[in-house]
């Protein structure tokens, strides 16, 4: 039996985050360069979890390194567009996140790209695997419904 695929909307998605495109951002071809988009996918999530009180940059005991990234692209984003960053979480695992991101040109229910990032949460001091704390995986629980947030 074949399953069902949702298609991507603005309303599976329970976090958003406005990020204006820059004139940098553009390439020669006039549309946001591919590398761009990871970019705005890392500024989704680490937003959201500095927002939520759950990373210190410059001094947590404990930091989420990215292991795996992909990226589909649906249709072309161009400056001055401003990107509705949508976020999710695609599972939540004992010491890794699997952040699922829509990008929209704000107005748009559809998506000009989505993917996902997967974070293993890791010692600073010796970058080894350790279990996501407490406080990080509330915040991440959050993300698991389609409740703007």
């Amino acid at each position: 039996m074949a399953e069902t695929k949702l298609a991507e909307t603005r309303e599976r998605y329970a976090h958003f985050l406005a990020i204006p495109t820059r004139w940098m951002d553009n390439d020669i071809y006039g549309h946001v360069n591919n590398v761009v988009y990871y970019s705005y996918f890392d500024t989704v999530i680490n937003e959201y979890l500095i927002r939520s009180g759950v990373l210190d940059i410059h001094a947590g005991s404990v930091i989420g390194i990215a292991v795996e990234t992909h990226c589909q692209f649906h249709k072309p984003l161009v400056f001055p567009d401003v990107i509705d960053a949508g976020l999710r979480i695609g599972k939540l695992g004992n010491s890794s996140v699997r952040y699922e991101i829509g990008l929209f040109k704000q107005g748009e229910s559809e998506p000009a790209a989505t993917g996902y990032f997967v974070h293993v949460f890791v010692e600073r001091a010796n970058m080894r695997p350790v279990p996501m704390p407490t406080n990080t995986r509330s915040a991440l629980a959050r993300l698991s419904n389609t409740s703007p947030s």
